[in-house]
């Protein structure tokens, strides 16, 4: 059966054309299945296979196989069952959209790791794969400095209405009156849903810029005080008192729609919202219906509830939001070290060591 598809998981990485880097597309070597060998391995060397990724290039995964000594191929399995055939007698999977279900484990008996690209890892049953004994990888900070950066920026850009002024300036309207009022940013309040890394790193570049900043985080609800060295307060008072709302959560059944209907109606009609965490921790429709009626300023998206976005989705067509393509992770750095890091995951688990990241252990 063919399993569903996902055109985007929850902070997966994008393609990215990268000139210079050892195109995939390069003659290499093909298992009877139609694998791509990527590193071949000495007779009987572990394999690991790289599998439905939209990455263009690989060097950085080749680079550390060939370390290793073992064998890194590519697949991009699209099923269920082409997903099971091609990662046959593979001791590791490195993903970015493929679901691993219980199903795909029992199909792998000899898996020993899933590493998945990026931070969530919505589409692997981490329950299921360490009942099995199956290590689950991530790389849950690889994009801390360029997530917080893009938060920043989309705030800024926001509060100012700066995309709005340049599209007026390219139709040859000098107009003011079109973001008014704009506010400064000493004296604003900056609000931080989710002091986890990316959020902690957000708060400190918002409150060097001279916000006041007061969090929230859904982990530690009942946090008084500060955490992680940041002031929190319950999320309704984040939500009524800031002038910027960032959000950093993750996306679970707890904080689907964390932001929504009600959340929206406690904010400042002068207020701006930032997502760059999950598309699905806001109510999509309930943010367009507040920024269409004059309830909320503006907002600035980066993560989608449907991703790519549709042409003509509502939130396009207003003026008061501006969208990017969920991009907020990437830098040439980030990008280089995602790659890397994901892969040594699952080197390490091969070699019977404890990798940098693990997301089973909660689950055993």
């Amino acid at each position: 059966m063919p399993r569903t598809e996902h055109p985007r998981v929850e902070h997966a990485d994008h393609p990215i054309s990268r000139a210079g880097s050892v195109s995939r597309t390069s003659a290499r070597p093909q298992t009877p299945t139609g694998v791509e060998v990527l590193v071949p391995g000495a007779p009987g060397a572990p394999v690991v296979l790289i599998t439905e990724c939209d990455h263009d290039t690989f060097d950085a995964e080749i680079a550390v196989a060939r370390q290793a000594g073992v064998e890194l191929r590519l697949a991009q399995a699209r099923t269920t069952e082409e997903l099971v055939t091609a990662a046959a007698g593979a001791a590791g999977l490195v993903v970015q959209y493929a679901e691993i279900s219980a199903a795909v484990l029992d199909a792998l008996p000899g898996l020993q790791v899933v590493s998945r690209y990026g931070v969530g890892v919505d589409s692997v049953d981490v329950a299921a794969a360490a009942a099995r004994g199956v290590t689950v990888c991530n790389v849950p900070d690889y994009g801390t400095e360029a997530v917080s950066d893009h938060a920043i920026t989309l705030a800024l850009t926001a509060s100012r209405g700066v995309a709005r002024l340049d599209r007026g300036v390219r139709a040859g309207r000098f107009d003011l009156q079109a973001v008014r009022p704009v506010g400064q940013v000493r004296g604003s309040v900056f609000g931080v849903v989710g002091v986890g890394r990316i959020g902690h790193a957000t708060a400190l570049k918002a409150r060097g810029l001279g916000y006041e900043v007061l969090g929230f985080d859904v982990l530690a609800p009942d946090a008084d005080g500060e955490l992680h060295g940041v002031p929190v307060a319950p999320l309704d008072e984040v939500l009524r008192r800031a002038d910027v709302v960032s959000l950093h959560t993750p996306l679970t059944a707890a904080t689907h729609h964390l932001v929504g209907r009600r959340e929206l109606a406690l904010m400042k009609p002068t207020a701006v919202l930032v997502n760059t965490s999950r598309g699905g921790v806001v109510d999509t429709d309930a943010l367009v219906a507040a920024l269409g009626e004059g309830r909320l300023r503006a907002a600035g998206i980066d993560v989608h509830e449907e991703e790519p976005v549709p042409v003509g989705h509502p939130l396009t067509r207003l003026e008061n939001v501006t969208l990017t393509p969920h991009l907020a992770w990437y830098t040439e750095e980030s990008y280089t070290e995602l790659k890397r890091r994901t892969v040594e995951n699952a080197v390490e688990a091969i070699a019977g060591r404890v990798p940098r990241n693990v997301v089973t252990e909660e689950a055993r």
